[in-house]
């Protein structure tokens, strides 16, 4: 078994992607990024820095064109598409933007999906669906359904799913892009607070000032790592 002390979570070594074109588009460099259990981590970069390219990398939800990306020590190259997938499914979990809740179900209902797929029995899913939605300070919203909600109880609600079934690593694209300030302040705090209760996170975002207030920060600039936090202070 892989000591997570000692083995990175998430690693990226060498990563390049490129897509095809007239010329091709290189989006990704020659990327090596490791994050570490308990780390809460920012991506930050301007629009066409590679960040999208990034997350589909680190959320192996695309496979890069060299280089290579390990999850919890397994080198994903080396699975094939339906373990690649299992994996995703058990160990990443992610938070959008626009959220993607279904609007015809309750929150409980919402946050239970997130263990359709790891066979826990309908009454255990509802449970602890029950149990993450009070952790991200839910518990009266249980039977609201994601139009009664406000958008920041909606990420609440992402999140809460995002988390369910303790997954290694967290995936935050753009958590605040579509909320108010007052909002943001809240969800940036609530990443904190499930920071400090050994979660770890990484924040993917366009947003400088939300980057700054992470313990590090990952600067990408052209599909390159411009600078790390963690490495300058080595």
């Amino acid at each position: 078994m892989n000591d997570s002390r000692v083995t990175p979570v998430l690693r990226l070594d060498g990563v390049e992607k490129s897509y095809p074109g007239s010329p091709p588009v290189h989006a990704l460099a020659g990327v090596d990024l490791e994050i570490r259990t308990g780390e809460l981590v920012a991506i930050v970069g301007p629009s066409g820095s590679g960040k999208s390219t990034m997350l589909n990398m680190m959320g192996a939800l695309d496979r890069p064109t060299a280089g290579s990306v390990w999850v919890e020590g397994r080198n994903l190259s080396t699975l094939s598409d339906r373990r690649v997938s299992s994996l995703r499914g058990r160990r990443i979990g992610f938070v959008f933007q626009q959220f993607h809740l279904i609007g015809g179900i309750s929150c409980v209902d919402n946050v239970a999906t997130g263990l359709l797929y790891q066979g826990v029995l309908g009454r255990g899913r509802k449970a602890a669906a029950i149990e993450m939605l009070e952790r991200v300070g839910l518990g009266h919203r249980l039977s609201n359904k994601p139009n009664q909600l406000s958008g920041g109880e909606r990420q609440r609600v992402a999140i809460a799913r995002a988390l369910l079934g303790d997954p290694a690593i967290v995936l935050a694209d753009e958590p605040t892009g579509n909320l108010d300030s007052r909002t943001s302040t809240e969800i940036i705090d609530l990443m904190h607070e499930l920071h400090e209760q050994g979660s770890t996170i990484v924040v993917i975002t366009h947003d400088r000032e939300l980057a700054a207030s992470m313990p590090r920060t990952v600067a990408l600039l052209d599909g390159r790592v411009e600078h790390d936090s963690a490495l300058a202070t080595r």
